[in-house]
């Protein structure tokens, strides 16, 4: 039995939705909902457009909430949350990310698991401007929605071409699918890896310049 369209679409909105709106990213799996919607876009059970505009609103729109709900109960609600759905340590180092980069922050937090579901309930406890959130959001959530869907879309044409035809072009196809997933793999690594480096970074460091600048001029 074929998925239906429609809740795929649902699915593909809601749960990406779902990861920032409510601080429930490390349980909504929001990335998995947008892959299988690519993979059901060539399958044609749903238009790739459709899916690429679903998994985009979800991403944007359930930021867009997450900032919202940090505003006007962010401290409360992070304060009665156990500490085994989300550490107090996530909790501060998605503040020092926020304070260091800014909207940039909302960017970065997209591609970074433990930081999806914080940055942008933190980002409305932090009172940032939310024309500077929301254009930082846009593009993340752009860039996220479209790099997941049409990993989706074109892994289904991988093991499409395998099935059928079994041959040495498509094992070929599907080695180039393995390497873009492995490149993405990376990429979202480095990019956790380089938030934890910015909350990593002394914060003494400027301090400690401006002191000796000073020390010389006197």
């Amino acid at each position: 039995m074929g998925l239906n369209a429609t809740l795929v679409l649902i699915a593909v909105f809601l749960l990406p939705a779902l990861e920032s709106s409510v601080f429930l990213g490390f349980v909504i799996p929001g990335e998995t909902a947008v892959v299988i919607g690519g993979v059901t876009a060539f399958n044609g059970r749903t238009a790739l457009w459709e899916v690429l505009v679903a998994a985009i609103l979800g991403a944007v729109i359930g930021d867009s909430i997450g900032y919202a709900v940090g505003k006007r109960w962010g401290d409360t609600l992070l304060g009665r949350l156990p500490a085994k759905v989300i550490k107090p340590s996530s909790v501060r180092q998605s503040k020092e990310l926020i304070q260091r980069l800014g909207g940039k922050a909302v960017f970065a937090g997209r591609f970074a698991a433990a930081l999806r579901a914080l940055v942008p309930g933190l980002c409305g406890v932090s009172e940032m401007p939310y024309r500077t959130f929301l254009t930082w959001n846009m593009l993340g959530g752009a860039f996220w929605a479209t790099g997941f869907t049409l990993l989706g879309y074109f892994a289904g044409a991988g093991w499409h071409q395998v099935e059928h035809y079994a041959s040495v072009a498509s094992w070929i196809f599907v080695g180039v699918i393995a390497v873009a997933l492995a490149g993405l793999i990376l990429l979202k690594r480095r990019a956790e890896k380089k938030a934890e480096e910015w909350l990593d970074t002394p914060k003494s460091a400027p301090s400690a310049a401006r002191e000796a600048s000073e020390e010389s001029a006197v």
